[in-house]
C-alpha cells in the first residue's frame, strides 16, 4: 500500500522527475498522440511505453498491495493523471484492461483468475479488449444473441461483436456471451475471457472518417476458451458487466481525464493562434469547458471514494463526460471558422486517395461518437431516471 510517510508533495515529486527522466527520445516525439480518432498513432511505440511504465510500478496503481498493486491513495491517483498530462507523455495503449477488466477481476474473479491475468496487465504485455455490443445488441445490451456451450473443458463460442475497439492488436477479449438455451434478457448470460489468436476468432476492422480502424467487428466461429475462464458464476454474466459498466463510468473517468486535460489546452491555444481568445463568446465556451472537466474529475474522486462497484449513478459520469468531449470537439472546429471544414496542407493522409485532417479535424469527426458507445445518452438517462430517481419505466 502507499507509504503514509510520503507527502503527496513529495509523490507529486517523485512522479514529476521519473516522467521527465522517462518522457524522452521516441515517447516524447509522440507529444501524447494516440488518443480518440487517433489510436492507430505510434502504437509499437504506446505498447513499449506501457512496459516501461509497467516495469517502474506506474501500472495499477490504486490497485489493492495484494493484487500486486501500489495500493495509492485517492490523492496520489490524481496527483499521477495530472503530471502525467503535463508531462504531454504517450495516449495509453491498453486502458481496456487496466481501467476496465482489472477492477472487475479484483472485484469478482478468483484467486486464480486474479494470478493468471493480472501480471500480464501490470507489466504491459497482454492487452484486452470487449466483448459486449452486438448489430442487435448495443445500448441494449440485454439483447445478447452471442452463444457458448460447454465441450468438455471448453467453452465453443459462436457469434458476433461489433464496436470491440482494439481487437485487432488485443491479445484477449471479455466477452458476454449467452450460456442457458432459451434465456432471454439478462437472465443466462455468462462473463467469459476469451484468447484472440485463434482460428475461430476473426477480426474485420471498421474503417472510421477518422482514416483510423481501432473500431472492429468481430467474428467467432466455434471459438474455444478454457472452461475455468469466467469471471463470477455462469449464468451470472448480466452482474459483472454491468459492474465493469460501473468502474468505466465511474474511477476511469480520472485516466480519461489525463487525454481531456491535453486537449483542452490545445483548445486554448487555438483560440489564442486564431485570435479569438478575447471573444466573449469564445471566452464563455472556454469557461463551460474548463468547469466541466473540473466537475468530471470531483465526480470522479466521489466515485472513488466509496467502497464497493459504482452504482447506477456512475451514469451520470458517461453522460456527462461523452456530452462534453463532443462539444469540445464541435469548439475546435468552430475556433477555426472555414479552415476547420477543409483539408490542410499539413494535415495527415488516410490513405492515398484522402484529404489530409488535422488532429482538431480527427478529434470533431471522433467525438461524434461519445454519445453513443459505452451507452448511449439516451440510456444513460433512462437509468438515471429509473434507477436511481425512481421514476416509471419508460414505456416498451
Amino acid at each position: 500500500m502507499s507509504d503514509p510517510a510520503v507527502s503527496d508533495a513529495d509523490f507529486r515529486t517523485e512522479v514529476r522527475d521519473w516522467l521527465s527522466a522517462n518522457v524522452v527520445g521516441d515517447f516524447a516525439a509522440l507529444r501524447g498522440r494516440g488518443g480518440p480518432g487517433d489510436e492507430e498513432v505510434g502504437f509499437e511505440t504506446r505498447v513499449a511505453w506501457e512496459q516501461v511504465l509497467g516495469k517502474a510500478g506506474w501500472i495499477g496503481l490504486g490497485w489493492p498491495v495484494s493484487h500486486g498493486g501500489r495500493g495509492a491513495s485517492l490523492s496520489q491517483q490524481i496527483i499521477w493523471a495530472e503530471e502525467y498530462a503535463r508531462a504531454d507523455a504517450p495516449a495509453r495503449a491498453n486502458h481496456m484492461g487496466e481501467n476496465l477488466l482489472a477492477p472487475t477481476l479484483i472485484e469478482y474473479a478468483t484467486p486464480a483468475l486474479c494470478d493468471r491475468f493480472l501480471p500480464g496487465i501490470q507489466n504491459g504485455t497482454e492487452r484486452w479488449c470487449q466483448g459486449y455490443s452486438e448489430p442487435d445488441a448495443g445500448s441494449d445490451l440485454a439483447n445478447v444473441k452471442t452463444k457458448a456451450e460447454i465441450d468438455g473443458d471448453q467453452w465453443v463460442i459462436n457469434g458476433q461483436k461489433v464496436w470491440t475497439s482494439l481487437a485487432h492488436v488485443s491479445d484477449w477479449a471479455f466477452v458476454v456471451v449467452r450460456t442457458e438455451p432459451g434465456s432471454v434478457r439478462h437472465a443466462g448470460l455468462t462473463f467469459l475471457l476469451v484468447p484472440m489468436d485463434q482460428e475461430g476468432v476473426e477480426v474485420r476492422p471498421i474503417i472510421q472518417p477518422t482514416g483510423g480502424g481501432e473500431f472492429n467487428e468481430t467474428f467467432f466461429t466455434d471459438a474455444r476458451t478454457e472452461a475455468d475462464l469466467v469471471v463470477g458464476e455462469i449464468g451470472d454474466g448480466w452482474r459483472i458487466a454491468m459492474g465493469l459498466l460501473g468502474f468505466e463510468r465511474g474511477i476511469s473517468t480520472l485516466a480519461q481525464q489525463v487525454g481531456f486535460e491535453r486537449e483542452l489546452d490545445a483548445t486554448i491555444e487555438l483560440a489564442r493562434r486564431h485570435h479569438r481568445i478575447g471573444d466573449p463568446v469564445t471566452r464563455q465556451r472556454l469557461v463551460r469547458m474548463w468547469t466541466g472537466l473540473r466537475l468530471m474529475k470531483l465526480n470522479a474522486m466521489r466515485s472513488m471514494s466509496s467502497d464497493g462497484v459504482p452504482g447506477p449513478e456512475a451514469s451520470i459520469s458517461k453522460l456527462f463526460w461523452g456530452t462534453w468531449h463532443r462539444d469540445l470537439g464541435e469548439l475546435m472546429i468552430d475556433l477555426q471558422g472555414v479552415h476547420g471544414l477543409i483539408a490542410e496542407p499539413d494535415g495527415e493522409f488516410i490513405d492515398d486517395d484522402a484529404y489530409p485532417l488535422t488532429l482538431e479535424q480527427k478529434l470533431f469527426l471522433f467525438t461524434r461518437s461519445d454519445t453513443i458507445y459505452g451507452g448511449s445518452n439516451e440510456i444513460q438517462r433512462n437509468v438515471l431516471g429509473e434507477r436511481v430517481l425512481g421514476l416509471p419505466r419508460e414505456p416498451r
